[in-house]
């Protein structure tokens, strides 16, 4: 019988020490993350959240890292992430992006890089499903991004973007730049490592998109608040390219949320209901 183990990162602020001062708290993370682990264990997974201090670097690639040894094949990996988004300048990496920028997911005491997360894939067996809800985004200092009108509620309450200011994204370059840089210097000897599981992404927006956090504390985000209204307690079916037609729906044009596969193709895999072991 399958197996189901899912983590989900949620944070509504992050240690100003690690981001050179930023501190610009958000409302619904830890609603979103909450909420996932209630879907997650209506579906039958193993779950583990981590919220604020909790939700460091170090604890989030230990606990994938430990999952990566406990699936095996037929078995899936969920994770969700719900916070700032942002991306680190690609000094002495792998050079592997565009716009020499390379995404990242705000964790509590730092940056999780891409780069970061593709090398813990390759830990994965063949024939392990990964799923990954990834409710963030990223602002380009090169390509710039997609300066849309706020988002309000009818009360006129504004929704605060999850993306990092683009000038903080420099001043955290040149903050920490000996840190980063080392983990791609670490990074390059992975470069070229298979990745033998199946992984798949569902992002909340585009690379040089916005993504809305909620209102108030006991809301969800904008792309949550979808994602919940589509996948309606279970009763949804279909695909899940078919799903995240579904939630554009009810995103566009504030965001456009992204379907992405990695690794070993899995018919099976994309034709499941979503959260489905």
């Amino acid at each position: 019988m399958a197996k189901g183990i899912s983590l989900h990162i949620g944070l509504n602020y992050v240690n100003p020490e690690y981001y050179d001062g930023f501190n610009k708290k958000l409302k619904a993370c830890e609603s979103d993350a909450i909420d996932f682990k209630f879907i997650s264990e209506s579906c039958g997974y193993s779950s583990k959240i981590m919220l604020r201090e909790d939700a460091t670097r170090e604890n989030v690639i230990n606990f994938i890292k430990n999952t990566a040894l406990r699936l095996k094949s037929g078995d899936i990996f969920l994770l969700t992430y719900s916070g700032h988004g942002s991306q680190v300048m690609e000094v002495g990496g792998n050079n592997d992006e565009d716009d020499g920028l390379d995404e990242t997911w705000c964790l509590f005491n730092g940056e999780l890089i891409d780069d970061e997360l593709r090398y813990l894939w390759t830990l994965f067996d063949e024939g392990v499903r990964v799923l990954v809800i990834s409710d963030s985004c990223t602002n380009g200092t090169i390509i710039g991004y997609r300066d849309l009108s706020p988002l309000m509620n009818q009360e006129g309450v504004r929704a605060l973007s999850k993306a990092i200011p683009e000038r903080m994204i420099l001043r955290l370059h040149y903050a920490k730049q000996n840190f980063y840089n080392e983990i791609f210097e670490e990074m390059k000897q992975y470069r070229d490592r298979e990745i033998k599981a199946s992984i798949k992404l569902i992002s909340a927006s585009q690379d040089s998109e916005n993504a809305y956090d909620g209102y108030d504390v006991d809301d969800n985000s904008f792309f949550m608040t979808a994602l919940k209204s589509v996948w309606d307690r279970g009763s949804f079916l279909g695909s899940y390219r078919k799903f995240k037609k579904e939630i554009l729906k009810k995103t566009a044009p504030y965001q456009t949320p992204n379907l992405l596969n990695r690794g070993k193709k899995d018919q099976n895999f994309d034709r499941q209901n979503p959260f489905q072991i």
